[in-house]
């Protein structure tokens, strides 16, 4: 009996650490981001104005793309928070917890639904895992993990929203059906975790292969992150060069024009 004591004792101990380490992430997280956004000189520097690198056309479908990518990124820690699939583990715990403090300033505490939902945020198991392994602690994940279905939903209709607002068209989406259906096809044929499933998809998507690129899980994060961007770039830089051939072309007809108008004259 005293040994149950002493285990249930070492176990409430555990939870009340996750909520203040949490707490003090949360905290520091905050306060670096609005330093951050408050800064005069990176709001001023053009280095970090997303319209220094994007033509204005493309920014509305860059925000489509932020709401799509989350959708994937909340399915992907659930799915490694449910089923700890291998030792990529130990990333995506990192990665729930940064996910989980973000997802913290989305929810207001104005009613006991909502406080309940900022409870079942506190990434125990992720926290409790990195620090002690593999503890009962960790049970309650199957609720804190199913709460990404939330944001997933919440997600969603921001992304129908707000191409609907912005009369943008919605063949993004056919892209993205593409890229979550292979993922999971990919998932269960191959038998392999769901970020190596990622990284395939992502090659063999982007003509670069359908092999796993990167030995770690930060090495895999990483590859995804350098053929999205590049294939995004690479499509901004396509789209920006055939606009400044056609103003080229328009610009040439206008003149064109004016010296014809003014000969009339």
């Amino acid at each position: 009996m005293e040994e149950f004591e002493l285990y249930l004792l070492f176990t409430l101990a555990q939870v009340v650490l996750a909520v203040i380490l949490f707490t003090i992430i949360f905290r520091v997280g905050k306060f670096v981001v609005n330093y951050l956004m408050h800064n005069e000189y990176l709001k001023n520097s053009a280095v970090f104005n997303i319209r220094e690198y994007f033509p204005e056309e493309e920014i509305p479908s860059l925000r489509q793309i932020y709401y799509l990518s989350m959708i994937l990124i909340f399915t992907v820690t659930m799915l490694y928070i449910l089923f700890s699939w291998g030792p990529e583990t130990v990333n995506i715990a990192y990665i729930d917890i940064i996910l989980s403090c973000f997802l913290v300033t989305k929810i207001k505490p104005d009613s006991l639904k909502h406080k309940l939902m900022l409870f079942s945020l506190v990434p125990f198991g992720s926290i409790n895992f990195l620090i002690f392994g593999m503890t009962y602690v960790n049970l309650v994940d199957f609720i804190h993990a199913p709460l990404y279905l939330y944001f997933v939903k919440m997600y969603y209709q921001k992304f129908i929203e707000f191409t609907e607002t912005n009369s943008l068209g919605i063949t993004i989406i056919l892209l993205y059906s593409i890229i979550f259906i292979s993922f999971i096809i990919t998932m269960v044929v191959e038998q392999v975790s769901p970020l190596n499933s990622l990284v395939m998809v992502s090659n063999a998507f982007t003509s670069n292969g359908y092999s796993i690129l990167g030995a770690s899980g930060w090495g895999k994060i990483n590859s995804l992150f350098l053929v999205w961007s590049g294939f995004f770039l690479s499509g901004v830089g396509t789209a920006t060069l055939t606009v400044a051939i056609v103003m080229k072309h328009v610009d040439k007809e206008f003149d064109r024009l004016e010296k014809l108008v003014k000969k009339n004259k």
